[in-house]
């Protein structure tokens, strides 16, 4: 039998991305595809970093009718001279160099900015990989430069001396997006309106323009500018013009000092909190880059907040017996802008939609709490209408749930007795872990909250359910106390099922980070997804991803406490370790321990990184709609039990894709 020629396979088969290319090549790893809107964005916070750290008092944005951008500030101006090491204009570095910045350094002596939202370094230079021409004029020292950069970085002009520009000082920056690279060459203009609006908000006495150019020459081009003199009150009491205020609006900022012994010097938040009749939309920002998908500030925000309004409750001896608070009957309804101020921040993505940085939550958390329920005793009347509306929520939530539990408790089985259950009987906000191993169950039951966070340890592998007929299903113990748990009888995808007796809105699986760990997910997902399907296709089902590894950062002098973090996995752990370098901590001082599973770590380390929801990272478990075929082929070839032969086949085929943590 003939024999197919394989692709050759030699030193010459690998190729090493330079300079711009890795952008190129997946633009979609460094920013959103669907229009230019990012790459714009990544020049319009380079200007508003310089108005933060005190040296622009204007930023104006023009869209020309070519479907060039410029933008235009008056700060410092981008250094012009050769890097001290690379031998090459700095200007050149920012725009042709991924991970080079001046926003790195943050010891004292050698940051250019305290406090700023780039920290990735792949800013300016993916809008220049991603673009056909970039000009940047710059004026500093008296000097007028310019540069510009043509076919995405590849071709780089001489930086020209222009001449004399007197005592002002500044960059302008003119960007043509390559269409190539995006769903839709046009930048949406409510979004750009959108961004602007929110610099003028947080940038007080800073003026911030939109300039719009029509395609028709006689046409006079459109400007729009933003001032908000009263700061984030005025923005927000903007937002909620049509609707009645419960209360006055509450602003406050606060941020740590010299003997903060937990913050650096700077770090804290500016807020405006608010509760109203109708629906008020909120906004967050770190350093004034908008995180519209949220993040760890915002939990932090509602962490004080809660912990102020129920101080003030049990103060004032309002909770009507038997009633039990949670946060969502006080944050619920809350609308508010939150504007962080972060040494360090970390996003999810380049594109920065969600604050990830664990110490954001007590950050803001502390901040906010003591001016909230200062403010809460100085305005009792207000404080008064605030915790009325909260405890008529949590009195209607409790009301519902007794109604669901009426229906549950007809003829329901015993819960098992190794369950430790919740207290709460709100499915929104119950979970369940399912936990391997008795060892990390006991962890488990002692970081739980008791409130809404249930635990079922499971003894050992649980049963390849994928060929058991669902009549022989509960023959097996495990399976049968998750069943039970759950409420919820085995069903298939088309039963007209009922989900009515479910007990928790979140099932997550939770298992060691390793082989076997996996092993028992793909156990347990099999039991999901051909016995409980609705589960899945209703978004109860979640994977929780413990890290494996702990790497504890010395303090940097007086200004940057010592710090614990956790990684993922070896390529996050490289990336710590290379922030940490760049943050002048030497590698022989970065200590970092490894995870051999959830039972080696203790509550609080188990709290912090696979249970809080405010700081935890979990997958949600979802089927792709033009994927249900492919899924359950996969299925039956990985578990079925007459599927060995082409399981080894698609092993050898495609086992060299395999990383697994042996």
């Amino acid at each position: 039998m003939a024999q197919s020629k394989q692709p050759a396979y030699d030193e010459s088969s690998f190729r090493v991305l330079k300079g711009l290319e890795p952008v190129r090549e997946r633009p979609g790893m460094y920013t959103r595809t669907d229009s230019p809107a990012h790459i714009i964005q990544e020049v319009i916070d380079n200007a508003a970093d310089e108005a933060l750290a005190g040296a622009a008092r204007s930023i104006a944005v023009t869209l020309h009718a070519d479907g060039s951008v410029t933008v235009e500030d008056d700060g410092r101006g981008i250094p012009v001279g050769n890097h001290p090491e690379e031998g090459v204009p700095v200007v050149v570095l920012a725009y042709t160099r991924l991970h080079a910045g001046g926003k790195f350094d943050k010891r004292t002596d050698n940051s250019a900015y305290a406090f700023s939202g780039g920290l990735h370094g792949v800013g300016v230079s993916v809008t220049n990989a991603l673009s056909t021409r970039i000009e940047v004029d710059i004026r500093r020292d008296g000097q007028q430069h310019r540069i510009v950069f043509t076919d995405g970085g590849e071709h780089i002009g001489g930086l020209e001396n222009l001449g004399p520009c007197g005592r002002k000082t500044g960059t302008r920056v003119r960007v043509w997006p390559d269409a190539r690279y995006f769903d839709s060459p046009r930048i949406p203009l409510a979004e750009l309106e959108r961004l602007l609006r929110s610099k003028a908000v947080l940038l007080p006495g800073v003026s911030v323009s939109l300039t719009t150019e029509s395609s028709a020459a006689a046409q006079p081009p459109a400007v729009k500018t933003w001032q908000y003199p009263d700061g984030l009150r005025g923005y927000l009491t903007e937002l909620a013009a049509d609707t009645a205020p419960l209360a006055p609006v509450f602003t406050g900022e606060r941020y740590a000092d010299a003997d903060d012994g937990q913050f650096a010097p700077g770090e804290g938040a500016a807020w405006a909190l608010g509760w109203f009749d109708g629906n008020v939309p909120s906004e967050s920002y770190v350093n004034l880059i908008p995180t519209v998908a949220g993040g760890t500030h915002e939990s932090g925000l509602r962490a004080g907040v809660f912990e102020a309004l129920k101080s003030f409750i049990e103060h004032h001896a309002l909770l009507p017996r038997a009633v039990k608070l949670q946060q969502e009957d006080v944050c619920g309804p809350m609308s508010f802008i939150l504007s962080a101020r972060m040494l360090d921040p970390q996003f999810q993505g380049q594109v920065k939609e969600k604050l990830s940085s664990r110490d954001a939550v007590k950050l803001i958390s502390a901040q906010v709490r003591d001016p909230f329920e200062l403010w809460l005793n100085n305005n009792v009347e207000a404080g008064r209408a605030i915790a009325e509306r909260a405890i008529k929520q949590a009195m209607s939530r409790q009301k519902s749930a007794q109604k669901v539990e009426k229906k549950k408790t007809s003829g329901v089985a015993v819960l098992p007795g190794k369950l430790a259950d919740c207290e709460s009987d709100d499915i929104g906000e119950n979970e369940l872990f399912l936990v391997e191993g008795d060892s990390a169950g006991g962890s488990a039951k002692m970081a739980r909250n008791k409130e809404t966070q249930a635990i079922l340890p499971l003894r050992g592998k649980v049963l390849n359910s994928w060929e058991v007929d669902p009549d022989r299903l509960y023959a097996n113990a495990e399976i049968h106390d998750i069943a039970v748990a759950l409420g919820v009888d085995a069903h298939t995808l088309h039963d007209p099922v009922d989900l009515s007796g479910l007990r928790y809105g979140k099932v997550v699986i939770m298992s060691d980070a390793d082989v076997d760990g996996a092993h028992i997910q793909t156990l347990l997902l099999t039991l999901f997804y051909r016995h409980f399907p609705q589960l899945i296709a209703r978004g109860h089902i979640y994977i929780a991803q413990p890290p494996l590894y702990r790497v504890d950062l010395p303090a940097i002098g007086k200004k940057r406490p010592a710090r614990r973090l956790y990684a993922l996995d070896a390529a996050e752990l490289d990336s710590i370790r290379e922030r940490a370098q760049q943050e002048g901590i030497h590698a022989e001082r970065i200590e970092v321990g490894r995870f051999k599973g959830l039972g080696e770590m203790n509550p609080e380390q188990l709290r912090e990184t696979t249970m809080d929801p405010a700081t935890r990272r979990v997958l949600p478990v979802r089927v792709r709609a033009d994927a249900e075929e492919a899924t359950r082929n996969l299925f039956t070839l990985l578990m079925g039990k007459s599927e060995s032969a082409n399981r080894r086949a698609w092993m050898e085929e495609k086992g060299n894709r395999v990383e697994a943590d042996v």
